[in-house]
């Protein structure tokens, strides 16, 4: 059929499949959102905003993304969804018109010792094929340049059983890359005896000094006092060179403890198993301060920290071998694989190039392939989640993104922005909860929830266009055009805090004083050094309270009260005033319903379906047994002070019968930082990141510290809520601290006392202090990047 005959045979109507332009949602009800309905368009940029903690998270990920994600799993086989993560649907009545969702938050990546930059993206297995087929002297297979692959060498015999059987000796051997010193991590550790056991006393006395190491505990203490090879009543000092040996060296030994088999091996390969295989950055606070003690980390002698065996680091391509190519800036990279001209793996170049040029183009020029992925910022993981789609072919897809300008600058963010607006110019669905002004202003569609935050919000309080969310009324329709205006007066500094010959990462013997006493901004773009100035090079002793971006840890058990340690007042305040015991008042300890074990929820697991959750029917969700909820404080039992918000509990606590000093400070930080719609047993498993952050401010405010460092405060803050943050640090700096700022917002840099710019560029091309000053004199001085945004943002 020709084209003219076959256009005359369609029919002139749409067909029915056009009409499906629409994610319609109806009576959403997950967390704290009331019954929303709302109608999204499909193939547009849809940009959702609202105060911190409106719902913006719960409708668009615990929601649309969710349910997405729920629907597709149920497509796989029962015996596949076995292996998969079982997921609840959402509370909500009518979810129509999904599409496949491509989720890109902010949790960071594996933090895993040996996972890397290059390894997360796939990097790091292009360039191993590539070398196995270039590289020379000629090694062997990919696996030879893999330094999580260790080289195994087997022989034996075998029985085979084809017709007659016969044994047949075999021989198998691979290759790998992994450094036999350090096991692939670049890092070997050398442990302090001296923190680990006081050899003054005896393992029955308590000699171990091991965070977790009771007496009575029966798989580490008894499992020594009781084994065997140690005399548990001998001082360690005394143990024999035999004694000794078997205490601190001793292989894997199966030994009988009160008819119990377990397995006995000596306390410094125990260490090493528990503690130095996992990253210290996952660990809890007191872990980490125990390895920071009791270990130090050197770099590998053997490979010299590139991970790799000798024989993979003589493999060379064009004199550059795969340690030096992962250790090169990705940016450097990505020039030096596109001058490779080779077509025997042409495709393979072309693939590796695409990814290395997306690095570049996505803002992450500056990472090298073999930076540890858990040192990543949660801005930086998620761009790194980013480079897998920026060159997929799939369209009418639904990308998910929560606020991918974080840890950018003004100058990245334009890059974002193009991004962000070519995934849906090839036709995919874009969602975007954002709370910065540039990225609001490209959305084709913007969803507003308020309006308030926590049980004030989780309404839709206006969906439309951006000029139409100006008129709105709205409080980010209010606050969308606010400027900050440069101080006219600025402090003057008490002291001087010497920072000298700075050579952290990239910074380049870096000299300077961040004045005391005053509000100093660090800023630069994304990758320029501002963190490895900060928190690589401040002295140690400085009296530095450090707030950075490390998640918070916590089950749905945790909440508020329990990680600010809010609830420790509160239960001896319970105790005092009812003559018992405090460990009453703990929904973890003996107050906890037995039904629920103190969860307020009975949860049913049905295999590879989504578990079931129901209100624990005996203590109704209060989480506490029957007779502890007999005992009151200022008439409320311990169930209902946790059911109050902050704002709440401050009063109560602060006058009359329940007045508590110690739980009232607390409860005043947690205000001070805007967390006073927050509910005291709320679990922190549904705290948005922001509110997780402002948190952990609430937490630290507390402790001793003439010098406050927070790292990107404003993350998840809205435009509205960013002046109460400027307020906060303002009443910070008035008391007597000092804090120093590492930020890109330019509300804060123009609020700043002074203002330290690292620069001009990222990477090798950055490191450097660009300009130091007031911000007048930056905007006036217009000399860096950053000096250029702020005068635009001031209007100047």
């Amino acid at each position: 059929m020709s084209r003219a005959a076959r256009s005359a045979a369609e029919p002139s109507a749409p067909y029915a499949a056009d009409r499906h332009d629409l994610i319609r949602v109806q009576g959403a009800r997950e967390n704290n959102l009331k019954d929303v309905s709302v109608e999204i368009p499909k193939r547009r940029l849809t940009v959702f905003t609202g105060v911190s903690g409106s719902g913006k998270s719960s409708l668009v990920f615990d929601t649309i993304a969710a349910e997405s994600q729920r629907l597709i799993n149920e497509t796989y086989s029962a015996f596949v969804q076995g292996f998969m993560p079982t997921l609840a649907r959402p509370e909500v009545d009518v979810l129509d018109g999904l599409t496949t969702a491509i989720i890109v938050d902010q949790q960071r990546l594996g933090a895993d010792p040996r996972s890397t930059v290059g390894t997360a993206t796939d990097a790091n297995a292009m360039l191993r094929i590539l070398f196995s087929r270039l590289g020379s002297p000629h090694i062997g297979p990919p696996s030879a340049y893999a330094f999580n692959v260790p080289s195994v060498r087997v022989s034996g015999a075998i029985t085979v059983e084809k017709g007659a059987k016969k044994a047949v000796k075999a021989t198998y051997t691979r290759t790998g890359g992994m450094c036999v010193r350090c096991e692939g991590r670049g890092s070997v550790s050398d442990i302090d005896l001296t923190q680990l056991y006081d050899d003054s006393k005896s393992i029955s006395e308590g000699a171990f000094t091991i965070p977790g190491w009771k007496s009575d505990s029966f798989w580490t203490v008894r499992l020594y006092a009781e084994s065997g090879f140690l005399d548990p009543d001998k001082p360690i000092r005394d143990f024999s060179e035999r004694e000794m040996r078997d205490f601190l060296y001793r292989e894997p030994t199966k030994v009988k403890v009160e008819g119990v088999n377990l397995t006995y091996e000596g306390l410094i390969p125990k260490i090493q198993k528990s503690f130095l295989s996992k990253d210290r950055e996952a660990m809890q606070p007191h872990i980490r301060a125990f390895v920071d003690r009791a270990v130090t980390f050197t770099t590998c002698p053997e490979c010299d920290g590139t991970r790799l065996t000798e024989a993979a680091r003589s493999s060379r391509i064009e004199g550059i071998s795969i340690a030096d190519a992962c250790a090169m800036q990705i940016s450097d990279l990505a020039q030096w694989v596109g001058g490779l001209e080779e077509p025997s793996v042409a495709p393979l170049l072309a693939k590796l190039r695409h990814t290395l040029d997306s690095f570049v183009e996505i803002g992450l020029g500056y990472l090298a392939l073999d930076r540890p992925s858990g040192t990543l910022s949660g801005g930086e993981a998620q761009r790194v989640k980013m480079i897998r789609h920026l060159g997929s072919s799939l369209t009418d897809v639904t990308y998910v993104f929560d606020e991918p300008t974080v840890g950018l600058h003004p100058h990245d963010i334009q890059r974002m922005n193009d991004l962000l607006l070519r995934l849906r110019d090839k036709g995919n669905t874009v969602l975007v909860v954002e709370h910065k002004p540039e990225v609001i202003a490209i959305a084709d569609h913007v969803v507003d929830l308020g309006p308030g935050a926590g049980t004030g919000g989780g309404e839709v309080v206006y969906e439309g266009t951006v000029e139409g969310l100006r008129a709105s009324g709205t409080t980010t329709g209010r606050h969308l055009d606010d400027r900050a205006a440069l101080k006219e007066a600025v402090r003057e500094p008490t002291g001087v805090l010497e920072i000298r010959g700075a050579n952290a990462n990239n910074l380049r013997d870096v000299d300077v004083d961040i004045p005391l006493g005053v509000l100093t901004v660090v800023t630069g773009v994304a990758g320029s050094g501002k963190s490895s100035l900060i928190h690589g090079s401040v002295p140690a002793g400085a009296g530095v309270v450090s707030v950075d971006q490390s998640p918070i840890k916590g089950s749905r058990r945790s909440n508020p009260a329990t990680y600010t340690g809010l609830l420790e007042p509160i239960r001896k305040a319970f105790a005092k005033a009812n003559g018992v015991k405090p460990a009453l008042f703990s929904a973890n300890s003996e107050g906890a319903c037995p039904t629920c074990n103190g969860a307020g929820v009975v949860y049913t697991d049905l295999a590879m379906m989504a578990g079931v959750a129901t209100t624990c029917e005996d203590c109704e969700g209060k989480r506490f047994q029957a007779s502890v909820l007999e005992y009151r404080l200022g008439g409320r039992d311990i169930s209902e002070v946790l059911a109050m918000s902050v704002t709440e509990a401050e009063e109560f606590f602060g006058a009359g019968e329940a007045r508590t000093p110690a739980a009232h400070r607390i409860l005043d930080r947690m205000a001070d930082v805007g967390l006073g719609y927050l509910t005291l047993g709320q679990p922190l498993t549904t705290l948005s990141g922001g509110e997780r952050q402002r948190l952990k401010l609430a937490t630290h405010m507390g402790e001793k510290g003439g010098v406050y460092v927070l790292d990107e405060p404003t993350t998840g803050l809205h435009l509205a809520d960013v002046e109460q943050l400027l307020g906060l640090l303002d009443r910070l700096v008035d008391s007597g601290k000092s804090v120093i700022v590492i930020e890109h917002h330019q509300a804060v840099m123009a609020h700043a006392d002074w203002i330290i710019d690292l620069g001009p560029g990222a990477g090798h091309d950055g490191g450097r202090v660009v300009y130091e000053g007031t911000p007048a004199d930056l905007v006036a001085g217009r000399s860096t990047l950053t000096g250029e945004h702020l005068a635009e943002y001031l209007g100047l």
